[in-house]
């Protein structure tokens, strides 16, 4: 190291980004449009004493880089610019601050909120303070990882059959008695054969995790004892997050995240990372500075142009990166390839993903980030999944994404909210709006969101509960959100949940409360999974996980977020299973448009009815407070025969006349394990019980006995 620190740095290359190793020495570079000079910063072992500052000897289009000859993966460092510091003008930089290098594949330290991390003096914002915050800074360290994939190869499942499951790292293991004690939590706890036996028993298709990049915990919850669970505030975009790993070094993090990839691809299933490329940890303008701020504030994050002192807030969460600029976008491209390459994820759920589109004049589907996706051969080959809203204004996107993407669809949530809970809890009356003819359109692929712009029903993202809200039992135990853990006086969270206590708030002993609540848990579980489009479950839905009615526990890392296992019901985890299984089998819907059309045997692709059997059309799609349909499949997606769903939204029981032909039941959501022997011809009745569906298939196919007059 004293050879190291008293030798300057040689030219070296402005790329790639970050610091690399060659075999002989590492170059270092790093972007900033409007530093002055940059210097690079060693440090012991423990990143504890600064040892040399050596000024980076070069400017190549905006790249600061050097080479230090000799210098060995596990040298730790960070980064100081010198620059204006100008807020008006849009200017932070503080020589006195120690930067972490954007392109950190490793991050050294533990992150505590002092007052060195702040610039301006706390107290009076227009002034400079000056503190040196190297001793407390977070730091970059050099890795040069090799990782034996063996014949890993990802398993590519085409969206007409990926069924996505929603989960967080360390809630999905941590309670789970089938595991050590010290695997429970981690990367290794979800690799474990007890987690992926539960995988593929449900019939999941893919993991899409939280966040696993490296995160900041927000001030105002250290100080309260609290701590960002869910992981949504990232400072490292090429750094996995150390503390959802049993390993107790970085570098067996990595190989330990690695591993759990390559036993779930081994296992059939993929890994989708939730990423939060909207913002960064380092807040509005009276946060810290801790990286891009103190490199290039201008660059890095979007500025009012009224008024560059501040922070344009497109994510509620202080700050928005500011894609526009070559450097930024550069950036979050190379951090995508890194999670793909060398991490083997086969895609990415982007959190507020209105951001990443949003040009001067507002968002685009056209925007340059979407251009560089659809061009990059390696990332246009993964699943690309999108959050479609963000707080901005125009930030409501919801069927406005580029083809290739998915999105989540919260107006697939809010209908079937509304037809099977709140008609539950209004008893025989239709909520405002809900109607046959809404219920269809959200069935179906929404084809007012898609189809227009020649997208595939599968590119919506269906679901009625994420980890954002309550659980799929809280749905139906509270009536009111419950956050007071969070310690904001019960204000944060959603408030409008279309959610039903069904008499009883919170735990009941009542088994009527109870056989109701889980009765419209298995019609909510099996609408989703029938529904045309990609389903999407949340971890612990499918054996009735609680938080206890709090609906926004992003704070809460502690058993009300961990699945109890120990509580979970097996009834619901059969009927799930049973679900699953028989999407798999049947896929109802095809991905594809239907039009409701007749093929020369009279038969049709899809027709709706009346529970009497006689055609739904005209007024009758929004006749109010009627709560029972029937949607015959002519052409399902897998099925060699027509399907036959029945729904019953109302509080008694409903008679339905079957259309010609034999039929059966493959499912009944009234059952507690979704069995059926129900089987009936033509003309004959079947009784659907009240809050529940019904799937049927036709026994001997004969397109006659389906004509123009029965559609």
């Amino acid at each position: 190291m004293d050879r190291l620190i008293t030798q300057p740095l040689q030219v070296g290359h402005p790329w790639p980004m970050g610091a690399h190793f060659d075999g002989h020495g590492v170059n270092f570079a790093v972007f900033s449009s409007h530093a002055q000079s940059m210097e690079l910063c060693l440090f012991d072992a423990d990143g504890q004493h600064e040892l040399a500052r050596l000024p980076l000897p070069c400017h190549t289009v905006d790249v600061w880089h050097g080479y230090l000859p000799g210098a060995q993966p596990g040298l730790v460092y960070g980064l100081r610019a010198h620059g204006p510091w100008r807020p008006d003008h849009g200017h932070r930089f503080d020589a006195s601050k120690l930067l972490l290098d954007p392109y950190a594949r490793e991050i050294v330290g533990h992150f505590d909120w002092r007052n060195e991390h702040f610039t301006p003096d706390r107290d009076f914002p227009r002034y400079k303070r000056g503190h040196d915050n190297a001793a407390l800074a977070l730091k970059g360290r050099v890795t040069h990882d090799q990782f034996d994939w063996a014949d890993d190869r990802p398993p590519c499942i085409t969206l007409t059959d990926t069924v996505l499951y929603e989960c967080h790292v360390k809630g999905f293991s941590k309670l789970n008695p089938q595991l050590p004690a010290e695997l429970r939590g981690s990367y290794a706890g979800l690799a474990h054969p007890a987690s992926i036996s539960h995988l593929r028993g449900l019939g999941i298709t893919a993991v899409s995790l939280l966040p696993v990049q490296y995160s900041l915990s927000e001030e105002h919850l250290t100080k309260q004892g609290l701590s960002n669970y869910w992981g949504y505030n990232t400072l490292g975009f090429f750094c996995l997050n150390p503390h959802l790993a049993s390993a107790t070094n970085a570098r067996a993090a990595r190989d330990e995240f690695r591993t759990m990839v390559r036993a779930l691809h081994t296992a059939g299933l993929e890994v989708i990372l939730d990423v939060v490329y909207n913002h960064t940890a380092e807040a509005d303008e009276s946060g810290p500075t801790l990286s891009f701020r103190g490199l290039d504030n201008v660059s890095y994050y979007r500025l009012p142009p009224d008024n560059p002192s501040r922070y344009e807030n497109y994510s509620g969460c202080g700050n928005t990166l500011n894609l526009r600029h070559p450097k930024v976008l550069q950036m979050v491209m190379d951090s995508l390839r890194y999670w793909v390459k060398d991490m083997h994820v086969d895609g990415f759920r982007f959190d507020l993903a209105p951001v990443l589109g949003r040009t001067d004049t507002g968002f685009s589907a056209q925007a340059a980030f979407f251009v560089a996706m659809a061009q990059d051969p390696v990332l246009s080959r993964v699943k690309m999944i999108a959050e479609p809203w963000d707080t901005g204004p125009g930030g409501y996107q919801v069927g406005g994404f580029p083809r290739g993407w998915l999105e989540w669809n919260d107006k697939f949530r809010d209908c079937m909210r509304s037809f099977w809970v709140q008609s539950a809890a209004a008893g025989d009356a239709m909520p405002s709006g809900c109607t046959r003819g809404n219920f269809a359109m959200r069935l179906c692929g929404s084809s007012d969101l898609f189809r227009e712009r020649r997208r595939a029903p599968a590119k919506s993202v269906n679901y009625v509960v994420s980890h954002d809200g309550f659980t799929l039992l809280d749905l139906v135990s509270y009536n009111q959100r419950h956050n007071e853990a969070n310690l904001e006086d019960n204000r944060d969270g959603h408030n409008n949940n279309l959610s039903f206590n069904c008499g009883e708030e919170g735990p009941s002993d009542d088994p009527v409360v109870r056989e109701f609540r889980a009765r419209l848990q298995r019609v909510l579980l099996a609408n989703t999974l029938l529904a045309q489009g990609t389903p999407m479950l949340c971890a612990g839905d499918e054996v009735g996980h609680t938080q206890h009615g709090n609906n926004n526990p992003y704070c809460q890392d502690n058993a009300s977020t961990w699945i109890d296992w120990s509580a979970s019901d097996p009834d619901l985890l059969a009927f799930s299973q049973h679900v699953v299984s028989l999407r798999h089998q049947l896929l109802p819907f095809a991905n594809r448009w239907y039009n409701g059309v007749a093929d020369g045997n009279g038969l049709y692709d899809v027709s709706w009815r009346n529970s009497d059997g006689s055609v739904l059309q005209g007024d009758s799609w929004h006749q109010p407070n009627v709560h029972t349909l029937a949607c015959l499949i002519g052409k399902p997606g897998r099925s060699s025969t027509p399907l036959l769903l029945l729904f019953n939204a109302g509080a008694a029981s409903a008679t339905f006349v079957l259309p010609n032909g034999h039929w059966h039941a493959l499912l009944d959501s009234s059952h507690h394990r979704g069995q059926s022997e129900q089987q009936g011809t033509g003309g004959m009745s079947v009784q659907v019980a009240a809050h529940s569906l019904m799937l049927l298939r036709q026994s001997n196919r004969d397109n006659r006995d389906i004509g123009p007059d029965r559609q």
